[in-house]
């Protein structure tokens, strides 16, 4: 034996627990924490510009309240408790300035417009009740008030066009509860197992066939957890229409596929022995089948985002900036998510983007389902905005703001975390090359856009919202659906009109159709509509002439009249069409904005429809318009309830003016047909439920402007690409290895609940 072994023995041990020690002891040396940022929310930055744009906060909405009821001469009622014949504030959100207002103060230096509110008021309580629109103004001290509705909608609302409040709901249900059900005690006690909490109901609109009908079916459903999935069968038509509720009266009664006269002749039928009952197994409170709760166990935990420098975004007040980008958001009460001043590289790109509806058209064999038309904007997709849980809605680190609103209440609400706004690692490269001919190197973008998020929860369904902004200069409008599939009772030749979901609930088909405006300035406030597109020709090879070879070519066509540039829904519409500029770009194009649209719409209601002209925007998957301060919208909250003779009717929108060098608005719908299936239970996912649009630059630049951008990777074959200066990719181990600071869990959605 070498009488050294043992010393290098030795010494090899020891070597080898200093190494173990070092190790454990950096294992439990916490890393650092991630720098961060200045706080990205200004709460109190000095005024700026975006601040035309800004949302009413709730003082200014207690201003106008208590303006209108010391300044009309009448009694206002709050909504929140107020009876159809009484006069109350329906809703009040901002009264968006005109836009050459907003402009001279922009970019003339005029003065500020006026901070102004629009309030929507019932007049339940007069010898001819109606609707009125108020403008009140000037914030934050009111001293006048204007009313607009007849020059906004060419005369007065009727009273019937109203969207129901809140309230009206309650007392729908009191009467059902009170009245109708007490006339059929036997059959709802043996049949269906009611008592006064063991019933929901979802209401169904519009509210009967012709203008002035107030009539509702209301679709009843075990109260359970996910009870949209649970009907039992049984609908009634409820009669509201007159302003005195003691008056109000059932109609008809619908179950298990027979109709009849009230629920007095529904109690004889079932008394006598008349009726087909199908009794409905009785759920557990969770659902059993309709809960959401998971049916698996946690375990490791699913991947995180954080950014390990901080956001590299800024928000102050209602203004965002984010590299090349800025903007200005907002929330509407009844259209919900909106953007202002869309600037790229300091230069407006887009005046607004603003959702305008979400509409759905369903079909059953049942009196409720068959008749759904459903257009959201009227309940009111901000006012419906819900609170984002940090971690799913939006990633853990996201931006968190609040948005205020006053609708059905005298009281302005505030909806905790109802907009997130995020820098998101799509995962994947915005563009990239690996070469390996001629000279070897690689050079690639990290795919990284910033995300601005809400959620609308309009009864069954969720609409996820996002406006997204990319590094090349593109502009993405996105909407994704999830929630609960509304159902009717399967009954009969119910297999016609979907599938069935569970033992008694059929899955309905419908289509979602979803309207958004965008008013893009390109290159100025003036634009043109082209189109290009492709087309094959056939030519002699001129180094063969024998040979034919078929090559595509550019084909270019400007759209003079709003004729040509309305695009029917499932119509050929060029796959190039752009907003172009006056001016050129350095190779002698117009520059120009294209719209790329992404959709699986259903077929639109025919056209011989008595309603389908209060949606007729629908018809069409593109409509550019001049842009008019009268057509605001391409809708009103009153269609919903009187369709027949809509109060905005898109169609007449389009009376082919030219639109060569005009101020021009792009009306965009996208959709898709959903036809709910086995795997739409418990709920609905959003992977492939997603539909929207791109707004992308098409010669506006002189090159992709992504290419200065500080996220670039490139190197050579002959590069050192470990050293941090030549790839920063290399560096991650110092300058990402640090943990984020995730601020505590919380959520306030289940707090002011009264949001009927």
């Amino acid at each position: 034996m070498n009488p050294k072994l043992p010393y290098v023995l030795l010494a090899g041990a020891a070597v080898i627990i200093f190494i173990l020690s070092c190790m454990l002891l950096s294992r439990g040396r916490r890393s650092p924490s991630c720098e961060s940022q200045p706080n990205t929310v200004d709460k109190t930055g000095s005024m700026s510009q975006s601040l035309v744009f800004a949302d009413l906060t709730p003082e200014e909405m207690v201003q106008v309240v208590q303006y209108l009821q010391g300044n009309l001469g009448v009694q206002l009622v709050d909504a929140s408790r107020a009876k159809p014949s009484d006069n109350c504030i329906a809703s009040v959100d901002l009264q968006v300035p005109a836009k050459a207002e907003v402009l001279r103060f922009l970019d003339g230096g005029g003065a500020h417009p006026a901070r102004e509110a629009l309030a929507v008021l019932y007049f339940g309580n007069q010898p001819d009740p109606n609707v009125t629109e108020y403008v009140v103004g000037p914030l934050p001290t009111p001293a006048y008030h204007r009313d607009v509705t007849v020059q906004k909608y060419g005369g007065k609302v009727p009273y019937h066009r109203r969207p129901m409040l809140g309230s009206e709901y309650k007392q729908v249900a009191a009467f059902l509860e009170t009245v109708a059900f007490a006339a059929a005690p036997s059959f709802l006690q043996e049949v269906l197992e009611y008592d006064s909490t063991s019933m929901a109901f979802q209401t169904t609109a519009p509210h009967g066939f012709q203008s002035g009908d107030r009539k509702s079916w209301f679709i009843l459903f075990q109260n359970v957890s996910g009870f949209f999935l649970h009907p039992v069968g049984l609908e009634v038509l409820v009669d509201h229409s007159s302003l005195d509720v003691s008056q109000w009266a059932v109609s008809r009664v619908f179950y298990n596929g027979q109709y009849y006269r009230d629920m007095v002749q529904l109690e004889s039928a079932y008394v006598q022995g008349r009726i087909s009952v199908e009794k409905v197994r009785k759920a557990p409170w969770d659902g059993d089948f309709s809960s959401m709760k998971p049916r698996a166990p946690s375990a490791a935990l699913f991947p995180l985002q954080y950014e390990p420098q901080g956001p590299r975004y800024s928000i102050r007040k209602n203004l965002v900036l984010f590299q090349a980008w800025s903007f200005a958001f907002g929330m509407s009460v009844s259209t919900g998510l909106r953007l202002f001043d869309i600037r790229h590289k300091g230069e407006r790109v887009a005046y607004e983007m603003s959702v305008q509806e979400a509409l759905s058209v369903y079909g059953s064999n049942c009196p409720g389902g068959m008749s759904t038309r459903y257009m959201d904007g009227s309940f009111g997709l901000g006012r419906y905005t819900s609170p984002l849980v940090r971690g799913v809605d939006c990633p853990y680190l996201a931006t968190y703001l609040d948005v205020h609103y006053l609708a059905n209440s005298q009281v302005p609400r505030s909806t905790k975390n109802a907009l997130c706004i995020f820098e998101q690692n799509l995962g994947s490269p915005l563009r990239r090359h690996y070469s390996n001919l001629q000279s070897l190197y690689y050079g690639g973008l990290v795919n990284s856009a910033l995300v601005v998020r809400s959620i609308a929860t309009v009864g069954n369904y969720d609409y996820v919202w996002d406006f997204i902004f990319y590094q090349n200069g593109a502009i993405e409008g996105k909407v994704q659906a999830t929630g609960y599939p509304s159902s009717s009772f399967l009954h009969g030749d119910g297999l016609r009109y979907g599938n069935r979901l569970w033992e008694h609930t059929l899955g309905m088909i419908r289509t979602h159709s979803f309207n958004y405006k965008v008013d893009l300035d390109v290159g100025g406030l003036k634009n043109s509509l082209v189109a290009h597109d492709m087309a094959f020709e056939m030519t002699r090879a001129p180094w063969s002439p024998e040979q034919q070879i078929e090559r595509p070519r550019l084909t270019k066509k400007v759209l003079d009249t709003e004729d040509q540039a309305a695009f029917r829904l499932q119509s050929k519409m060029p796959r190039y069409i752009y907003f172009a500029a006056n001016s050129k770009n350095k190779w002698g194009h117009q520059r120009g904005y294209r719209i790329q649209i992404t959709s699986f719409a259903g077929d639109h209601i025919p056209e011989a429809s008595s309603m389908e002209r209060a949606i007729s925007w629908a018809r069409y998957q593109l409509a550019v318009t001049r842009r008019k301060e009268e057509e605001p919208t391409s809708t009103s909250i009153y269609n919903q309830n009187d369709p027949w003779t809509p109060t905005v009717a898109f169609a007449d929108f389009i009376n082919n003016e030219t639109i060569t060098n005009e101020d021009l608005v792009a009306w965009i719908t996208t959709g898709f047909l959903h036809i709910p299936h086995s795997e739409d239970i418990p709920n609905t996912v959003t992977v492939g439920n997603s539909v929207g649009f791109l707004l992308r630059p098409y010669n506006y630049y002189d090159l992709d402007p992504s290419i200065y951008s500080h996220d670039g990777v490139f190197f050579t074959n002959e590069q050192d690409f470990m050293a941090c200066e030549i790839n920063p990719l290399a560096c991650l181990p110092k300058t990402a290895s640090c943990l984020p600071n995730f601020p505590p869990f919380t959520y306030d959605g289940f707090q002011n609940m009264s949001r009927l």
